[in-house]
Protein backbone atom coordinates (compact mmCIF):
# COMPACT_ATOMS: atom_id res chain seq x y z
CA UNK A 1 0.00 0.00 0.00
CA UNK A 2 2.69 2.10 1.12
CA UNK A 3 4.89 1.50 -2.34
CA UNK A 4 1.95 2.17 -4.05
CA UNK A 5 1.14 5.73 -2.59
CA UNK A 6 4.95 6.86 -2.82
CA UNK A 7 4.13 5.94 -7.21
CA UNK A 8 0.99 8.06 -6.65
CA UNK A 9 3.14 10.94 -5.01
CA UNK A 10 6.00 10.63 -7.48
CA UNK A 11 3.80 10.86 -10.51
CA UNK A 12 1.63 13.50 -8.75
CA UNK A 13 5.33 15.80 -8.25
CA UNK A 14 5.94 14.61 -12.07
CA UNK A 15 2.59 16.06 -13.62
CA UNK A 16 3.08 19.08 -11.62
CA UNK A 17 6.66 19.74 -13.25
CA UNK A 18 5.98 18.77 -16.07
CA UNK A 19 2.68 21.08 -16.26
CA UNK A 20 4.37 24.32 -14.46
CA UNK A 21 5.08 25.88 -17.47
CA UNK A 22 1.99 25.82 -18.89
CA UNK A 23 0.18 27.02 -15.50
CA UNK A 24 2.54 29.74 -15.21
CA UNK A 25 1.74 30.93 -18.48
CA UNK A 26 -2.37 30.09 -17.80
CA UNK A 27 -2.25 32.72 -14.77
CA UNK A 28 -0.36 35.47 -16.43
CA UNK A 29 -1.29 35.34 -20.18
CA UNK A 30 -4.33 37.59 -21.60
CA UNK A 31 -5.72 36.38 -24.77
CA UNK A 32 -7.48 39.48 -25.39
CA UNK A 33 -3.72 41.42 -25.23
CA UNK A 34 -2.32 38.69 -26.94
CA UNK A 35 -5.25 39.02 -29.70
CA UNK A 36 -5.05 42.66 -30.15
CA UNK A 37 -0.84 42.72 -30.48
CA UNK A 38 -0.53 40.16 -32.75
CA UNK A 39 -3.27 42.23 -34.77
CA UNK A 40 -0.91 45.41 -34.45
CA UNK A 41 2.14 43.68 -35.30
CA UNK A 42 0.24 42.94 -38.47
CA UNK A 43 -0.92 46.36 -39.10
CA UNK A 44 2.56 47.91 -38.72
CA UNK A 45 3.96 45.59 -40.66
CA UNK A 46 1.30 47.15 -43.13
CA UNK A 47 2.53 50.13 -42.47
CA UNK A 48 5.82 49.29 -44.48
CA UNK A 49 4.77 46.70 -46.98
CA UNK A 50 3.21 48.12 -49.08
CA UNK A 51 1.73 51.32 -47.05
CA UNK A 52 5.45 53.24 -47.22
CA UNK A 53 6.64 51.46 -50.67
CA UNK A 54 3.32 52.63 -52.57
CA UNK A 55 3.95 55.94 -50.28
CA UNK A 56 7.24 56.35 -51.29
CA UNK A 57 7.16 54.57 -55.13
CA UNK A 58 4.39 57.04 -56.01
CA UNK A 59 6.57 60.51 -55.14
CA UNK A 60 9.46 59.20 -57.13
CA UNK A 61 10.02 59.82 -60.88
CA UNK A 62 8.72 56.72 -62.86
CA UNK A 63 12.27 55.54 -63.73
CA UNK A 64 12.99 54.79 -59.99
CA UNK A 65 9.81 53.35 -58.65
CA UNK A 66 10.97 49.89 -58.72
CA UNK A 67 14.22 51.11 -56.86
CA UNK A 68 12.36 52.59 -54.06
CA UNK A 69 9.79 49.57 -53.72
CA UNK A 70 12.97 47.33 -53.43
CA UNK A 71 14.82 49.04 -50.86
CA UNK A 72 11.78 48.54 -48.73
CA UNK A 73 11.14 45.06 -49.12
CA UNK A 74 14.86 44.13 -48.82
CA UNK A 75 15.01 46.44 -45.58
CA UNK A 76 12.33 44.54 -43.88
CA UNK A 77 13.90 41.31 -44.87
CA UNK A 78 17.38 41.78 -43.83
CA UNK A 79 16.20 43.82 -40.81
CA UNK A 80 14.26 40.62 -39.57
CA UNK A 81 17.29 38.82 -40.16
CA UNK A 82 19.21 41.09 -38.02
CA UNK A 83 16.35 41.65 -34.94
CA UNK A 84 16.48 37.78 -34.80
CA UNK A 85 20.70 37.33 -34.66
CA UNK A 86 21.13 40.22 -31.97
CA UNK A 87 19.28 43.24 -32.63
CA UNK A 88 16.37 42.41 -30.36
CA UNK A 89 18.93 41.52 -27.42
CA UNK A 90 20.69 44.56 -27.90
CA UNK A 91 17.80 46.18 -27.57
CA UNK A 92 15.60 44.71 -24.83
CA UNK A 93 18.36 42.38 -22.95
CA UNK A 94 19.71 43.39 -20.05
CA UNK A 95 23.07 45.49 -20.58
CA UNK A 96 24.40 48.76 -19.45
CA UNK A 97 22.60 52.52 -19.69
CA UNK A 98 23.34 52.29 -23.52
CA UNK A 99 22.71 49.28 -25.29
CA UNK A 100 21.10 45.67 -24.36
CA UNK A 101 23.82 43.07 -23.69
CA UNK A 102 24.18 39.30 -26.02
CA UNK A 103 22.48 36.92 -23.97
CA UNK A 104 19.28 36.67 -26.11
CA UNK A 105 21.53 35.92 -29.28
CA UNK A 106 19.44 34.09 -31.98
CA UNK A 107 16.34 34.32 -29.56
CA UNK A 108 17.93 31.65 -27.64
CA UNK A 109 16.10 32.57 -24.28
CA UNK A 110 12.69 33.01 -26.20
CA UNK A 111 11.03 29.79 -26.33
CA UNK A 112 6.42 29.05 -26.58
CA UNK A 113 6.15 29.54 -22.79
CA UNK A 114 8.30 32.72 -22.25
CA UNK A 115 6.39 35.65 -21.56
CA UNK A 116 6.46 39.23 -21.46
CA UNK A 117 3.97 40.80 -19.22
CA UNK A 118 0.72 39.30 -20.37
CA UNK A 119 2.07 38.22 -23.74
CA UNK A 120 3.70 35.44 -25.00
CA UNK A 121 7.17 36.65 -25.33
CA UNK A 122 7.09 35.62 -29.52
CA UNK A 123 4.00 38.10 -30.08
CA UNK A 124 6.46 40.93 -28.18
CA UNK A 125 9.53 39.83 -30.04
CA UNK A 126 6.86 40.28 -33.53
CA UNK A 127 5.49 43.48 -32.66
CA UNK A 128 9.04 45.36 -32.15
CA UNK A 129 10.49 43.58 -34.74
CA UNK A 130 7.95 45.67 -37.22
CA UNK A 131 8.97 48.93 -35.64
CA UNK A 132 12.70 48.02 -36.33
CA UNK A 133 11.82 47.20 -39.62
CA UNK A 134 9.37 50.60 -40.45
CA UNK A 135 12.54 53.20 -38.99
CA UNK A 136 15.16 52.93 -41.98
CA UNK A 137 12.79 52.33 -44.44
CA UNK A 138 11.79 55.86 -43.65
CA UNK A 139 15.20 56.45 -44.41
CA UNK A 140 15.23 56.03 -48.12
CA UNK A 141 13.15 59.26 -48.88
CA UNK A 142 16.27 61.30 -47.73
CA UNK A 143 18.54 59.71 -50.53
CA UNK A 144 15.56 58.41 -52.78
CA UNK A 145 16.68 58.25 -56.81
CA UNK A 146 20.69 58.00 -56.15
CA UNK A 147 21.96 55.96 -53.79
CA UNK A 148 23.79 52.68 -54.89
CA UNK A 149 21.18 49.36 -53.87
CA UNK A 150 24.62 48.17 -52.41
CA UNK A 151 25.56 50.78 -50.18
CA UNK A 152 22.09 51.72 -49.03
CA UNK A 153 21.87 47.56 -48.17
CA UNK A 154 25.40 48.10 -46.19
CA UNK A 155 24.12 51.67 -44.78
CA UNK A 156 20.76 49.92 -43.39
CA UNK A 157 22.96 47.13 -41.96
CA UNK A 158 25.40 49.26 -39.64
CA UNK A 159 22.73 52.05 -39.28
CA UNK A 160 20.33 49.89 -37.16
CA UNK A 161 22.94 48.04 -35.22
CA UNK A 162 24.64 51.40 -34.29
CA UNK A 163 21.69 53.70 -34.25
CA UNK A 164 18.10 51.75 -34.21
CA UNK A 165 19.09 49.43 -31.09
CA UNK A 166 21.00 51.48 -28.97
CA UNK A 167 18.24 54.27 -28.71
CA UNK A 168 15.22 51.86 -28.87
CA UNK A 169 16.96 50.11 -25.48
CA UNK A 170 17.89 53.55 -23.83
CA UNK A 171 14.03 54.87 -24.06
CA UNK A 172 12.34 51.61 -24.06
CA UNK A 173 14.97 48.37 -22.62
CA UNK A 174 15.34 50.09 -19.67
CA UNK A 175 18.29 52.47 -20.73
CA UNK A 176 18.91 55.51 -19.27
CA UNK A 177 16.36 57.62 -20.92
CA UNK A 178 13.60 55.44 -19.50
CA UNK A 179 15.17 55.76 -16.14
CA UNK A 180 14.80 59.49 -16.27
CA UNK A 181 11.44 59.14 -17.29
CA UNK A 182 10.99 60.05 -20.96
CA UNK A 183 7.20 60.19 -22.42
CA UNK A 184 7.89 58.34 -26.21
CA UNK A 185 4.74 56.12 -25.91
CA UNK A 186 5.36 54.69 -29.57
CA UNK A 187 8.30 56.35 -31.10
CA UNK A 188 8.83 59.94 -31.56
CA UNK A 189 12.57 59.35 -30.60
CA UNK A 190 13.13 56.01 -31.21
CA UNK A 191 11.60 55.77 -34.75
CA UNK A 192 10.67 59.66 -36.01
CA UNK A 193 13.87 61.37 -34.95
CA UNK A 194 16.66 58.87 -35.84
CA UNK A 195 14.81 58.58 -38.97
CA UNK A 196 14.53 62.38 -39.93
CA UNK A 197 17.85 63.05 -38.59
CA UNK A 198 19.68 60.55 -40.54
CA UNK A 199 17.87 61.30 -43.87
CA UNK A 200 18.71 64.80 -43.67
CA UNK A 201 22.58 63.59 -43.49
CA UNK A 202 22.31 61.18 -45.81
CA UNK A 203 21.11 64.03 -47.77
CA UNK A 204 23.48 66.39 -47.34
CA UNK A 205 26.31 63.95 -47.48
CA UNK A 206 25.91 62.72 -50.84
CA UNK A 207 24.42 66.11 -52.29
CA UNK A 208 21.00 67.07 -54.37
CA UNK A 209 19.99 65.14 -57.32
CA UNK A 210 21.39 66.24 -60.77
CA UNK A 211 19.09 69.24 -61.54
CA UNK A 212 17.92 69.63 -58.48
CA UNK A 213 16.07 72.52 -57.55
CA UNK A 214 15.88 74.27 -60.66
CA UNK A 215 14.41 70.98 -62.22
CA UNK A 216 10.94 70.09 -61.44
CA UNK A 217 10.85 66.46 -60.07
CA UNK A 218 7.21 65.66 -59.65
CA UNK A 219 5.51 62.50 -57.80
CA UNK A 220 4.78 60.29 -61.23
CA UNK A 221 2.16 58.66 -59.43
CA UNK A 222 0.00 60.30 -56.80
CA UNK A 223 -3.04 57.35 -56.84
CA UNK A 224 0.04 55.25 -55.83
CA UNK A 225 0.74 57.89 -53.59
CA UNK A 226 -2.29 58.28 -51.81
CA UNK A 227 -3.38 54.54 -51.55
CA UNK A 228 -0.11 54.19 -49.21
CA UNK A 229 -0.78 57.35 -47.06
CA UNK A 230 -4.50 55.55 -46.97
CA UNK A 231 -2.52 52.49 -45.46
CA UNK A 232 -0.09 54.65 -43.31
CA UNK A 233 -3.32 55.58 -41.35
CA UNK A 234 -4.99 52.05 -40.97
CA UNK A 235 -1.69 50.56 -40.14
CA UNK A 236 -0.53 53.56 -37.55
CA UNK A 237 -3.31 52.62 -35.25
CA UNK A 238 -1.38 49.54 -34.64
CA UNK A 239 1.83 51.63 -34.27
CA UNK A 240 0.50 53.66 -31.36
CA UNK A 241 -2.28 51.88 -30.05
CA UNK A 242 -0.25 48.47 -30.23
CA UNK A 243 1.77 50.30 -27.88
CA UNK A 244 0.00 50.15 -25.58
CA UNK A 245 1.11 46.05 -25.47
CA UNK A 246 -2.56 45.78 -24.11
CA UNK A 247 -6.49 45.64 -24.90
CA UNK A 248 -7.50 47.98 -22.62
CA UNK A 249 -8.56 52.01 -21.78
CA UNK A 250 -4.68 53.01 -23.06
CA UNK A 251 -5.01 51.52 -26.16
CA UNK A 252 -8.46 52.86 -26.89
CA UNK A 253 -7.32 56.23 -26.05
CA UNK A 254 -3.70 55.92 -27.71
CA UNK A 255 -6.15 54.90 -31.45
CA UNK A 256 -8.40 57.98 -30.63
CA UNK A 257 -5.85 60.69 -30.34
CA UNK A 258 -4.21 58.92 -33.22
CA UNK A 259 -6.69 59.30 -35.28
CA UNK A 260 -7.99 62.90 -34.48
CA UNK A 261 -4.41 64.48 -35.00
CA UNK A 262 -4.09 62.71 -38.41
CA UNK A 263 -7.20 64.15 -39.47
CA UNK A 264 -5.92 67.86 -37.89
CA UNK A 265 -2.48 67.38 -39.69
CA UNK A 266 -4.13 66.91 -42.88
CA UNK A 267 -6.67 69.38 -43.08
CA UNK A 268 -4.32 72.13 -41.57
CA UNK A 269 -1.82 71.03 -44.21
CA UNK A 270 -4.19 71.45 -46.94
CA UNK A 271 -5.41 74.63 -45.35
CA UNK A 272 -1.83 76.37 -45.46
CA UNK A 273 -1.24 75.17 -49.34
CA UNK A 274 -5.18 77.09 -49.73
CA UNK A 275 -4.27 80.07 -48.27
CA UNK A 276 -0.59 80.51 -49.82
CA UNK A 277 -0.94 78.95 -53.60
CA UNK A 278 -4.77 79.55 -53.98
CA UNK A 279 -5.53 75.73 -54.21
CA UNK A 280 -5.34 72.73 -51.62
CA UNK A 281 -2.95 69.61 -53.23
CA UNK A 282 -3.44 65.62 -52.58
CA UNK A 283 0.14 65.14 -51.79
CA UNK A 284 -0.14 68.72 -49.47
CA UNK A 285 -2.86 66.92 -47.89
CA UNK A 286 -1.66 63.28 -47.30
CA UNK A 287 1.90 64.86 -46.08
CA UNK A 288 0.03 66.48 -43.22
CA UNK A 289 -1.49 63.40 -42.62
CA UNK A 290 1.26 61.79 -42.35
CA UNK A 291 2.82 64.56 -40.06
CA UNK A 292 0.19 64.42 -37.87
CA UNK A 293 0.58 60.75 -37.29
CA UNK A 294 4.45 61.19 -37.18
CA UNK A 295 4.18 64.20 -34.43
CA UNK A 296 0.92 62.32 -31.84
CA UNK A 297 3.17 59.43 -31.83
CA UNK A 298 5.44 59.71 -28.50
CA UNK A 299 2.23 61.34 -27.42
CA UNK A 300 -0.44 59.13 -28.15
CA UNK A 301 -0.86 57.27 -24.72
CA UNK A 302 0.05 59.93 -22.29
CA UNK A 303 -2.38 62.67 -23.52
CA UNK A 304 -6.60 63.49 -24.68
CA UNK A 305 -8.32 64.55 -27.34
CA UNK A 306 -7.96 68.19 -26.60
CA UNK A 307 -4.18 67.52 -27.18
CA UNK A 308 -4.58 65.45 -30.31
CA UNK A 309 -6.26 68.49 -31.51
CA UNK A 310 -3.61 71.18 -31.18
CA UNK A 311 -0.64 68.64 -31.82
CA UNK A 312 -2.02 67.85 -34.73
CA UNK A 313 -3.22 71.25 -36.24
CA UNK A 314 0.57 72.22 -34.76
CA UNK A 315 2.25 69.83 -37.41
CA UNK A 316 0.41 70.84 -40.09
CA UNK A 317 1.66 74.32 -39.67
CA UNK A 318 4.91 73.63 -38.62
CA UNK A 319 6.11 70.70 -40.36
CA UNK A 320 4.58 72.77 -43.44
CA UNK A 321 6.71 75.31 -42.61
CA UNK A 322 9.70 73.51 -42.27
CA UNK A 323 9.35 71.19 -45.54
CA UNK A 324 9.06 74.80 -47.45
CA UNK A 325 12.42 75.74 -45.51
CA UNK A 326 14.27 73.16 -45.64
CA UNK A 327 13.79 73.05 -49.96
CA UNK A 328 13.40 76.57 -50.94
CA UNK A 329 15.78 78.58 -48.50
CA UNK A 330 18.40 75.92 -47.66
CA UNK A 331 17.97 73.93 -51.02
CA UNK A 332 18.53 70.69 -49.54
CA UNK A 333 17.28 67.53 -51.23
CA UNK A 334 15.85 65.81 -48.42
CA UNK A 335 14.31 63.92 -51.72
CA UNK A 336 10.55 62.92 -50.07
CA UNK A 337 10.47 65.38 -46.99
CA UNK A 338 11.45 62.61 -44.48
CA UNK A 339 13.17 65.07 -41.94
CA UNK A 340 10.54 68.22 -42.03
CA UNK A 341 7.88 65.96 -41.24
CA UNK A 342 9.13 62.99 -39.32
CA UNK A 343 12.07 64.57 -37.87
CA UNK A 344 10.61 67.80 -36.89
CA UNK A 345 7.21 66.13 -36.33
CA UNK A 346 9.06 63.88 -33.85
CA UNK A 347 10.97 66.77 -32.21
CA UNK A 348 7.48 68.41 -31.81
CA UNK A 349 5.61 65.46 -30.80
CA UNK A 350 8.02 64.53 -27.95
CA UNK A 351 7.77 67.75 -26.08
CA UNK A 352 4.27 68.29 -26.73
CA UNK A 353 3.87 65.24 -25.07
CA UNK A 354 5.22 66.85 -21.94
CA UNK A 355 2.32 69.26 -21.85
CA UNK A 356 -0.20 67.73 -22.75
CA UNK A 357 0.39 64.51 -20.64
CA UNK A 358 -0.83 67.07 -17.85
CA UNK A 359 -3.85 66.08 -16.27
CA UNK A 360 -5.56 68.93 -16.14
CA UNK A 361 -4.94 69.09 -20.03
CA UNK A 362 -6.83 65.49 -20.66
CA UNK A 363 -3.71 63.80 -20.14
CA UNK A 364 -2.45 60.39 -17.66
CA UNK A 365 -0.25 63.14 -15.45
CA UNK A 366 3.10 63.14 -14.55
CA UNK A 367 4.83 60.71 -12.27
CA UNK A 368 4.73 61.67 -8.23
CA UNK A 369 6.96 64.47 -7.79
CA UNK A 370 7.34 65.70 -11.39
CA UNK A 371 6.05 68.69 -12.57
CA UNK A 372 5.66 69.94 -16.44
CA UNK A 373 8.53 72.00 -15.97
CA UNK A 374 10.70 69.35 -15.01
CA UNK A 375 9.09 66.37 -17.59
CA UNK A 376 9.95 69.14 -20.00
CA UNK A 377 13.59 68.97 -19.02
CA UNK A 378 13.66 65.37 -19.79
CA UNK A 379 12.03 65.55 -22.97
CA UNK A 380 14.64 68.50 -24.30
CA UNK A 381 17.33 66.35 -23.04
CA UNK A 382 15.81 63.28 -25.34
CA UNK A 383 15.31 64.87 -28.23
CA UNK A 384 18.86 66.75 -27.91
CA UNK A 385 20.50 63.46 -27.01
CA UNK A 386 18.55 61.34 -29.72
CA UNK A 387 19.16 64.25 -32.68
CA UNK A 388 23.18 64.22 -31.79
CA UNK A 389 23.55 60.74 -31.43
CA UNK A 390 21.84 60.02 -34.35
CA UNK A 391 23.60 62.76 -36.26
CA UNK A 392 27.04 61.99 -35.35
CA UNK A 393 26.87 58.40 -35.85
CA UNK A 394 25.21 58.75 -39.27
CA UNK A 395 27.24 60.83 -40.86
CA UNK A 396 30.56 58.07 -40.00
CA UNK A 397 28.73 55.22 -41.09
CA UNK A 398 28.20 57.02 -44.59
CA UNK A 399 31.77 58.13 -44.66
CA UNK A 400 32.24 54.62 -43.92
CA UNK A 401 30.26 53.38 -46.78
CA UNK A 402 31.26 55.34 -48.84
CA UNK A 403 35.06 54.46 -48.67
CA UNK A 404 34.45 51.00 -48.76
CA UNK A 405 32.02 50.88 -52.26
CA UNK A 406 30.88 54.05 -52.38
CA UNK A 407 27.55 56.09 -51.77
CA UNK A 408 26.56 57.24 -55.19
CA UNK A 409 25.05 56.25 -58.71
CA UNK A 410 27.11 57.52 -61.42
CA UNK A 411 25.46 60.78 -63.67
CA UNK A 412 24.54 58.51 -66.46
CA UNK A 413 23.42 55.91 -64.11
CA UNK A 414 21.19 58.47 -62.48
CA UNK A 415 19.69 60.14 -65.44
CA UNK A 416 18.68 56.70 -67.18
CA UNK A 417 16.95 55.47 -63.78
CA UNK A 418 18.04 53.53 -60.95
CA UNK A 419 15.37 50.34 -61.94
CA UNK A 420 17.56 49.91 -65.04
CA UNK A 421 20.96 50.41 -63.57
CA UNK A 422 20.24 48.81 -60.22
CA UNK A 423 18.16 45.98 -60.93
CA UNK A 424 17.65 45.64 -64.93
CA UNK A 425 13.94 45.83 -64.78
CA UNK A 426 11.35 48.81 -65.28
CA UNK A 427 8.05 49.60 -63.27
CA UNK A 428 6.29 50.33 -66.44
CA UNK A 429 5.63 49.08 -70.03
CA UNK A 430 6.82 51.46 -72.56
Amino acid sequence: MNNLLSLKSRLVILLILFMSPVLAMAETLDTGDTAWILTSTALVLFMTLPGLALFYGGLVRSKNVLSVLMQCFVIACVVSILWVVYGYSLSFAEGNSFVGGLGNLFLGEVTRASMSGTLPETVFVMFQMTFAIITPALIVGGFAERMKFSAMLLFSIIWVTLVYFPICHMVWGGGWLAEKGLLDFAGGTVVHITAGVAAIVAALVMGNRNGFPTTPMMPHNMTMTVTGAGMLWVGWFGFNAGSAVAANGDAGMAMLVTHISAACGAFTWAVMEWLRYGKPSALGTVTGMVAGLGTITPASGFVGPMGALVIGISAGVICFIATGFIKRKLKIDDSLDVFPVHGVGGMLGTFMAGIFAASSLGGVGYAEGVTMGSQLGVQVIGIVFTFAWTAVVTFIILKVVNAIIGLRVSDEDETQGLDITEHDERGYII
